[in-house]
């Protein structure tokens, strides 16, 4: 998809160095994924210990599929 946005030339230099990419467009999208990555598994460990999971492992193994 196209899009126009403003980056400030700098920070989009240090993106296509850091991430070894050659075109712009790549170095972006890996920029990004790696952002979301990030972000994700921020949210996943802030849920650590507010999670109740039953502890019936056996019961779920030998469950009908």
């Amino acid at each position: 998809m196209r899009t126009t946005v403003d980056i400030p030339e700098k920070l989009l230099e240090d993106v296509v160095k850091l991430t070894g990419e050659k075109s712009k467009s790549k170095a972006l999208a890996k920029a990004l994924e790696e952002y979301i990555r990030k972000k994700r598994i921020d949210e996943l460990w802030s849920m650590a210990g507010k999670l109740d999971l039953d502890d019936n492992w056996y019961e779920w193994r030998h469950m009908e599929r």
